[in-house]
């Protein structure tokens, strides 16, 4: 059971903010994923970079999920401070769990950069060389795509742990309902499983499951974190008419 009237007002406002930034984030994000280029298994390089370099929107779209994904960081960021322990291990969770999130939203940073920009770059060139060249210039951007996998695998352990150590510290401070921390948590695990199949084997359909799975986990938490913000509010606004009656 949690008790919203234990907040403290400014505990009570991050948590809101915390809630809405997470859930804008999340369809931010999704928004831009829609328009993103599809057509072809990612794995196979020649048709995935032919329709790559004939997207006119491939840049743009890049940009606005890395926009996405940095408001939902926001979000946790905001998080942190409606949690707000004071001392002992949760205070160090909570610390963690901040500092990982900002270390996962500089490798996104990179991964947009380098898919979102370099990889563009490399297959416009590749489409456009004299046949002379096409086979230099695809091994290239082939080069581009394999620095991708490796800064995406990468991105998918760090933010994975945030969403671990973020779940551990809901559930210590129970400042919310205490199972939005499991599942914080899982979606943590379904991300660290993301990012050894991309190291091992990139964007593979062995990678399926465990991404519609962190998507599913983490809209679960984050609606069910919204509702407990909403609540919260209510329980104040109750507070504050109780104190004008008496």
């Amino acid at each position: 059971m949690v008790d919203h009237m234990a907040f403290r007002r400014s505990d009570r406002t991050a948590l809101r903010v915390a809630a809405i930034l997470i859930i804008t984030g999340i369809v931010v994000a999704a928004l831009a994923g829609l328009l993103h280029p599809e057509g072809a298994d990612a794995n196979d390089h020649p048709a995935a970079f032919g329709i790559y370099a004939d997207s006119g929107i491939w840049t743009a779209v890049h940009l606005a999920q890395f926009v996405g994904i940095a408001v939902l960081i926001a979000g946790l960021g905001a998080l942190f401070f409606a949690l707000d322990p004071r001392r002992g291990p949760q205070l160090w969770l909570n610390r963690a769990a901040l500092l990982a999130a900002i270390v996962a939203l500089a490798l996104y940073g990179v991964l947009q950069a380098v898919d979102g920009v370099a990889l563009k770059q490399a297959v416009d060139a590749w489409a456009a060389a004299p046949a002379a060249e096409k086979a230099g210039r695809f091994a290239s951007a082939e080069t581009v795509r394999w620095l991708e996998w490796a800064v995406r695998s990468y991105h998918s352990f760090v933010f994975g742990a945030a969403l671990i150590l973020f779940g551990a510290t809901v559930a210590a401070t129970r400042r919310v309902t205490r199972a939005i921390g499991y599942l914080m948590a899982l979606s943590g695990v379904a991300y660290f499983a993301q990012g050894w199949i991309l190291g091992m084997t990139g964007f593979s359909s062995a990678n399926s499951i465990p991404t519609l799975l962190g998507i599913v986990l983490v809209v679960a938490w984050a609606i069910w974190l919204l509702v407990d913000a909403l609540r919260a509010r209510v329980a104040q606004q109750e507070a504050a008419d109780v104190e004008a009656l008496v």
